[in-house]
């Protein structure tokens, strides 16, 4: 499989000359800029969504009683038995 894929995009004329005067000065493509903004916006992305699964496994720890590791251990022992 190719390490790159041509893809076209559109974007309002300001932000793609915004897009090609920042390249410019970094002395970077303007593939490589829009690569980097897009991987930064999926880790953005998959950083919400753990904290949306750490908010919701740690209510679920508080209604079990389950706040430190002593607490988690014994409620692991606890279901082993």
């Amino acid at each position: 499989m190719p390490r790159t894929v041509r893809k076209t995009i559109s974007l309002p004329a300001e932000l793609a000359r915004d897009l090609e005067r920042r390249a410019r000065e970094e002395g970077r493509s303007f593939s490589a800029l829009v690569a980097d903004a897009l991987r930064a916006a999926d880790i953005a992305r998959r950083r919400r969504q753990l904290r949306g699964l750490q908010g919701y496994w740690a209510a679920q720890a508080h209604r079990l009683g389950v706040r430190t590791e002593a607490d988690l251990e014994r409620y692991l022992e606890e279901g082993r038995g």
